[in-house]
């Protein structure tokens, strides 16, 4: 199946219907099977899922102040909202320095939101997907296979989100084809990152932008349970 260009890329109203949820991800899974890393496809795939679950938070948010404030400034993490080189700049250590670090060193931009929100939930969405790597960072997993899996745990775990529970399945049979794969030690790991991540603020309405010069050790005290063991 070829890439599909983005003017076929459909759009989903403003409170869509079930069977337009589950049309529009289907054809956008479709395209992300042959092309996994598309942005606009993810998004969309990830909007047609998580639709539901965002309006929830968004509701929930509008019950704080601090929600109230990111829904009525919706204030982005996009690549052309973020300079790095400021950032960088701050002290070492602190959430600021380190997250631009992490993209200097792993070669990497931040995301770039290609369509604006036009609903509160649109925008619950698109925060979620533009704070992945903070998440990364606050709670300390890493950006290989495994650091990526135990972070869908976690975010399982703390956010509820369906896509977390679709990516850890799917990986979970893709693992047992690898040699020497050890299922146990492996269902270990993402059960404690389950259990941290419910154990764990909920990081969906917390406003990073306010923190780029704290601690990155503070934030993770605040933020995160420690990360241990559990039965």
């Amino acid at each position: 199946m070829p890439d599909l260009p983005s003017s076929s890329l459909p759009t989903l109203p403003e409170n869509p219907s079930l069977s337009t949820r589950l049309r529009v991800g289907l054809q956008a899974l479709k395209v992300l099977q042959v092309n996994p890393t598309d942005p606009a496809w993810g998004a969309l795939f990830y909007d047609s899922v998580e639709i539901g679950l965002c309006a929830s938070l968004a509701r929930d948010f509008s019950l704080h102040e601090e929600g109230r404030h990111l829904l009525a400034e919706r204030p982005s993490l996009k690549a052309s909202a973020m300079d790095l080189d400021a950032l960088e700049k701050l002290p070492a250590g602190s959430l600021g320095h380190t997250f631009a670090r992490y993209f200097r060193e792993q070669g990497l931009t931040p995301i770039d939101t290609l369509t604006p929100p036009k609903n509160d939930a649109q925008y619950v969405a698109t925060r979620l997907r533009e704070t992945h790597d903070l998440h990364h960072m606050v709670t300390g997993y890493g950006t290989d296979v495994l650091g990526e899996m135990e972070l869908q745990a976690f975010t399982l775990g703390n956010l509820h989100l369906r896509t977390s529970l679709l990516i850890l399945l799917q990986s979970g049979k893709a693992s047992q084809q690898v040699p020497g794969f050890d299922a146990a030690q492996y269902a270990r790991k993402l059960w404690t990152a389950f259990r941290r991540g419910s154990q764990s603020r909920q990081l969906a309405s917390f406003r990073w932008e306010d923190h780029w010069a704290t601690p990155l050790a503070m934030l993770r005290e605040q933020l995160v349970a420690p990360a241990r063991q559990w039965n």
